[in-house]
């Protein structure tokens, strides 16, 4: 338990930057070189590389040789840990939403008057 909440922490702390959450959609479309990764943004390579190494830590990417270039691919095994984390608590607030609704039209709805309401006289 204790190994997948480190998964996790390590997940949701590479997540947290949006360099690399921009990295990664562009690793969407396949594998890229540093410098076709560092090619968008206003920084150096190693600024880039270090991003590369915090993802891969996390198990978000893996990298590999290609002759004299280091490609970076996207793994989604880690995003899936994540997603299924977060579908856990998206879970319970749909059932909390609903039940919101439908209080809220349960209060809405016009309730039928009572006899003893109908005359004040009485």
């Amino acid at each position: 338990m204790e190994m997948q909440a480190t998964a996790l922490d390590a997940v949701f702390g590479a997540l947290a930057d949006p360099t690399r959450r921009a990295i990664l959609a562009r690793l969407t479309t396949g594998d890229l070189t540093v410098n076709e990764l560092a090619r968008p943004f206003a920084m150096s390579q190693p600024a880039i590389s270090r991003h590369l190494k915090v993802l891969e830590s996390a198990g978000l990417i893996s990298r590999r040789r290609q002759q004299t270039a280091r490609l970076s691919h996207l793994e989604g095994e880690g995003l899936r840990d994540a997603s299924d984390w977060l579908a856990r608590y998206q879970a319970y607030w749909d059932e909390r939403h609903a039940r919101l609704d439908a209080l809220l039209t349960a209060l809405q709805t016009p309730q039928p008057e009572s006899p003893d309401s109908a005359d004040p006289a009485g």
